[in-house]
C-alpha cells in the first residue's frame, strides 16, 4: 500500500484557482490508479477525478469538467488537481486516494487526511 498526504488546500476567492498535490510514500505508486474526491460539510463523500497508473486516461465528475484537471508525476510518487474557476460549492474536505482495477470501477484501498478548501463568493 501507498501512504498518502495532501496538501495545498487553503481559502480563495470565487473565480480562483488552486492546486492540490498528493505526495505518496511505499512501494509501486506507479502501478495505482490515483483519485481526488471531497466531502462537503453534512454531505457524503463524492468523487472527483480519477487518473489511471500511466496518466493515460483520465475522469471527472460531471460538476467539475473544464474547470479541474487531475495529473501525475510518477517520477516523484506525486498527484496533482488544477482546480479553476472555483465556486462556493466546490467548498470542501479534498481527500487523495489510490486504488487498483479498471479506472471505471476503482478499488480504492488508500486515502489521505484531507485537505479543506474554502471558496468565498
Amino acid at each position: 500500500q501507498v501512504q498518502l498526504v495532501e496538501s495545498g488546500g487553503g481559502l480563495v476567492q470565487a473565480g480562483g484557482s488552486l492546486r492540490l498535490s498528493c505526495a505518496a510514500s511505499g512501494r509501486y505508486f506507479s502501478t495505482y490508479n490515483m483519485g481526488w474526491f471531497r466531502q462537503a460539510p453534512e454531505k457524503e463523500r463524492e468523487f472527483v477525478a480519477a487518473v489511471n497508473w500511466s496518466g493515460g486516461s483520465k475522469y471527472y465528475a460531471d460538476s467539475v469538467k473544464g474547470r479541474f484537471t487531475i495529473s501525475r508525476d510518477n517520477a516523484n510518487n506525486r498527484a496533482y488537481l488544477q482546480m479553476n474557476s472555483l465556486k462556493s460549492d466546490d467548498t470542501a474536505v479534498y481527500y487523495c486516494a489510490a486504488g487498483v482495477g479498471p479506472i471505471t470501477s476503482v478499488d480504492w484501498r488508500s486515502w489521505g487526511q484531507g485537505t479543506q478548501v474554502t471558496v468565498s463568493s
